[in-house]
């Protein structure tokens, strides 16, 4: 694996750092060395993040990066609209200029750039914008999603940036632990980032082809590895104003089941603070309407949230809804275990 340091400047540990958060936690594809974020420089990036060392360090520029031994950039940022924020040019060109490669999962193209293009060129330095890897991605819708015999959970969410793929990372990661096959869906750059075998990002194709991409993976993934459980890793929201979703999800893969990912503290869609997020309620009718499937359970984003209101939160949850309710960061694996098999 090549040596990472992510750029996550004035934003690790926020939901405009998630791609930087998610490689924090986890990859397969990166040895995360370090986390660039002089506003929280000093610390360890695993207990900013989580409240445990995980003996990655958070500094403040490319020369640190280089000392700790990084031979590649990784840009952690997911902005509104997927542009290069100003105060990260530097950064990258400093990479570049020292030699490493540069990896960005956001819609605006480092390669196309002619300053850092024309860098890369002296410097011998390669620069993947994983977006376009997809773009041209064209697969017709067929229909074979109905062979696919695994037992499919979508986990959707009231949000963008709300820990759907997070979640489905720990459930993943849980019931192979048990021994059971499982293995995700991965649909946005995070999760091919964080070294997701059957992953397609698909906010970067064209609108016709997203149901055949997903198809196309899924169907893959069941030929290849046969696994009892897949989670489908959500995008945005059914309801949100700037990035729906869900439902190419429900109609392309036909999951077997949803689980709901939640933020309680959340009163406004991320990044659109003029528009509130609707019920929990009516997220579940909806989705049980468009999929005719059940939300078997309800995964909490504990943002802002102390450890004893998690815990009422889940009372009063369990007690209003009648489905389970947990904390996929703290829950004990037969809670996760016991969910999947719901």
């Amino acid at each position: 694996m090549d040596n990472a340091v992510v750029l996550a400047e004035g934003v690790f540990g926020t939901t405009y750092g998630k791609t930087a958060n998610g490689l924090v936690r986890f990859t397969k594809r990166y040895n995360v060395r370090s986390v660039i974020d002089s506003t929280r420089a000093g610390n360890d990036a695993g207990q900013v993040l989580t409240g445990k060392t995980r003996g990655i360090p958070i500094i403040s520029s490319i020369g640190e990066a280089l000392e700790i031994g990084a031979d590649t950039l990784v840009v952690g940022v997911a902005t509104d609209g997927g542009y290069i924020p100003d105060e990260y040019r530097s950064f990258i060109r400093s990479a570049i200029e020292n030699g490493l490669n540069v990896v960005s999962g956001l819609h605006e193209f480092i390669s196309d750039d002619l300053e850092f293009s024309g860098l890369a060129m002296k410097t011998g330095s390669t620069i993947t914008d994983v977006r376009k890897l997809f773009r041209d991605l064209k697969p017709p819708y067929t229909g074979q999603i109905r062979e696919v015999g695994s037992y499919r959970i979508a986990v959707l969410g009231t949000d963008s940036a709300i820990g759907k793929r997070t979640t489905a990372v720990i459930m993943t990661n849980a019931l192979q632990d048990k021994g059971i096959s499982s293995l995700m869906i991965g649909t946005g750059q995070t999760a091919w980032m964080q070294g997701f075998k059957h992953t397609v990002v698909v906010d970067s194709m064209i609108n016709d082809f997203i149901p055949g991409g997903l198809e196309k993976i899924t169907v893959e993934a069941w030929r290849e590895e046969r696994p009892e459980i897949m989670f489908i890793e959500g995008q945005g929201s059914v309801l949100h104003p700037a990035y729906p979703g869900s439902f190419e999800i429900i109609g392309a893969c036909r999951p077997d089941a949803i689980i709901l990912q939640h933020a309680p503290k959340r009163e406004f869609f991320d990044g659109f603070p003029e528009f509130r997020i609707p019920d929990l309620e009516r997220y579940i009718q909806i989705l049980e309407l468009l999929s005719r499937k059940r939300v078997i359970a309800i995964s909490l984003n504990r943002e802002n949230m102390t450890d004893s209101e998690v815990r009422e939160e889940i009372e009063t949850l369990q007690g209003k809804l009648g489905i389970p309710v947990f904390d996929p960061l703290s829950a004990q694996p037969s809670i996760l275990l016991e969910i999947a098999e719901h």
